[in-house]
């Protein structure tokens, strides 16, 4: 990036910051959602690749259909930037109240007897508030950032993440990220890990929704070496009566993943990530337009090139 676009993108980072926090909350989300609208008008690559994605996973909606759940997805994209910007000045109380959860008995109960919880998670709903949710009512949460550049960008997502309560790794530049992550889990912490999309020689490959695809092994390679619970965990939006305009947060922890009893270590890792992908899955068809998923995630999609580029994301990155 230039230095004239680095400039333009920090600068833009922090006006969005600034000014979307500034606006009253109704507002706020109207303009985004008109933002979202026009984005998904003017159809460009992200939104051709969100299309694509939802046509594979719900090939049961016509066209028609398909173009109104791609719309509902990028309001719901937008939503979460929305959100983001205005977290930092949210209290935990109300953090709280627009957050319902699902099946946490388990994980409660791991931590209450002071294991670690490690957490599968796809590009699913709003991770950052998921995060600042388990912050305060489950466990400290430890997670990895990769950085972005340029590097004023990521301190300033660095700075938002960690004033959420989280702990945050650096993906690069930090040393052994993975033996860091495994030295957090010695205690009873939350790790959630976004791992739904590894194109790189170090994925590994898995059916998701009927169609192959590639994943980060890393969750499941932490939990197999410390021994930690590992829980695939879906986020998506659902509307309240009132006002009607509002969202609320469902998060949603899957059943613990069961460890194979036999095969070599990769083996086991690969099995365990394709539980994981079959509750996420499930959750990317019952609640579509909360994957955002606007980048190529399923193998028939890639060319040599893509395969080559880096990766979106690995084990090691976090709430994007």
């Amino acid at each position: 990036m230039t230095g004239l676009g680095d400039l333009l993108a920090v600068s833009g980072y922090r006006l969005g910051w600034g000014a979307v926090r500034r606006l009253p909350e109704r507002t706020a989300y109207t303009v985004f959602e008109q933002l979202a609208d026009l984005t998904t008008a003017r159809g460009g690559k992200g939104v051709q690749r969100l299309r694509s994605n939802y046509a594979r996973v719900r090939p049961d909606l016509d066209e028609s259909a398909l173009d109104s759940l791609v719309r509902e997805g990028m309001r719901s994209y937008l939503r979460y930037y929305c959100e983001a910007f205005r977290l930092p000045d949210r209290s935990a109380e109300d953090v709280a109240a627009s957050v319902r959860v699902e099946g946490d008995g388990p994980v409660r109960a791991e931590l209450a007897a002071g294991r670690p919880v490690v957490c599968f998670l796809g590009h699913l709903g709003n991770w950052d508030l998921a995060g600042a949710w388990g912050t305060t009512d489950l466990a400290p949460v430890v997670t990895v950032a990769e950085r972005l550049e340029p590097e004023e960008v990521y301190a300033e997502f660095l700075a938002f993440r960690e004033s959420l309560g989280m702990t945050i790794l650096p993906l690069t530049g930090g040393g052994d990220v993975f033996a860091q992550l495994r030295g957090h889990l010695t205690k009873p912490v939350l790790m959630p890990l976004l791992a739904d999309r590894d194109l790189t020689d170090r994925g590994v490959e898995v059916d998701l929704c009927g169609h192959r695809s590639k994943m980060a092994a890393g969750p499941a390679a932490l939990a197999l070496a410390t021994g930690a619970a590992l829980h695939p965990v879906s986020i998506h939006y659902e509307r309240l009566d009132r006002p009607s305009w509002k969202h609320r947060t469902v998060i949603t922890f899957h059943d613990r993943v069961e460890v194979p009893t036999t095969g070599a270590t990769r083996a086991k890792a690969v099995a365990m990530t394709q539980q994981c992908a079959d509750a996420l899955g499930a959750a990317i068809v019952e609640h579509t337009a909360d994957w955002h998923m606007l980048q190529r995630v399923f193998l028939d999609d890639l060319t040599p090139s893509v395969d080559e580029s880096p990766p979106a994301d690995r084990v090691t990155r976090t709430w994007p």
